[in-house]
């Protein structure tokens, strides 16, 4: 028990650089105390002691701020950061190494008996404000943005954005190679900033915009490859260069000063 205790204070250590030593952790982690209160609650829940079960969850809760419901079964270096408003169903199952931040609800979708909250598999991240509804799984190491709201399951790997929650997957390799300068100048020429663009927490619509760019660029560097084959088979073919993008055309897509 100790060892598993010890194992929980060293989670916090690996994933919250604010923690200093181990008496802070185990005196003002809410977290923690709501995590070592559970596997208490668990055990006396699964030797059919109900009520006490509940109760252990109520003064958890009234001193947390957390609500971890006795049944759920929770995984070993579980880790909540801030914790206030985190909410856990009865169904919900958290493998290994799982973070969640403030606000997070694993929540069920029905009133029906049976798996109504979702699996969290090791090593996925929810953030804050989140909410992950139904009994479904959610891979491997999976992020889910803040605020996101997410009703189906999500692939190993994958990253969760939005309302409704949209599946972004990291596939670098499949896409062709662009000039990072040319595709710059022409997000400045439209008047576009990715600066929610990141791989940790994507933005969908920027990497949508991004992605469109791409395409157009590379239109039209095949364009020129073709212009220049024409040009070699008949010389009187049109020599006429593309017009350049006028800024002043496109004023009218940048926000006002």
């Amino acid at each position: 028990m100790f060892s598993r205790i010890k194992e929980d204070i060293q989670s916090v250590f690996h994933r919250d650089p604010a923690a200093r030593n181990t008496f802070e952790v185990l005196t003002n982690y809410p977290g923690l105390h709501a995590l070592l209160l559970h596997r208490l609650a668990h055990k006396v829940w699964n030797r059919g002691w109900f009520w006490l079960g509940r109760t252990i969850s109520t003064f958890s809760r009234w001193l947390t701020g957390i609500e971890i419901h006795p049944g759920a079964q929770i995984g070993r270096r579980f880790f909540i950061d801030h914790g206030m408003g985190v909410v856990i169903g009865e169904t919900a199952i958290i493998g290994d190494d799982v973070t969640l931040y403030q606000g997070v609800t694993l929540g069920g979708t029905s009133w029906n008996k049976g798996k109504r909250h979702p699996t969290l598999r090791d090593g996925v991240v929810v953030g804050a404000g989140a909410k992950v509804l139904g009994p479904f799984e959610v891979g491997e190491n999976a992020k889910v943005g803040s605020n996101a709201v997410v009703t189906k399951a999500v692939p190993a790997g994958a990253t969760v954005v939005g309302i409704p929650g949209r599946i972004i997957l990291q596939s670098v390799a499949s896409k062709p190679e662009v000039d990072e300068g040319r595709r710059k100048k022409m997000e400045e020429n439209f008047g576009f900033d990715a600066y929610g663009l990141s791989e940790e927490m994507p933005d969908p619509v920027a990497r949508s915009i991004r992605s469109i760019l791409d395409h157009m660029h590379v239109v039209d560097e095949r364009m020129n490859s073709m212009c220049k084959a024409l040009r070699k088979l008949d010389d009187s073919y049109v020599k006429e260069e593309v017009p350049p993008i006028d800024e002043e055309d496109m004023d009218c897509f940048k926000e006002a000063p």
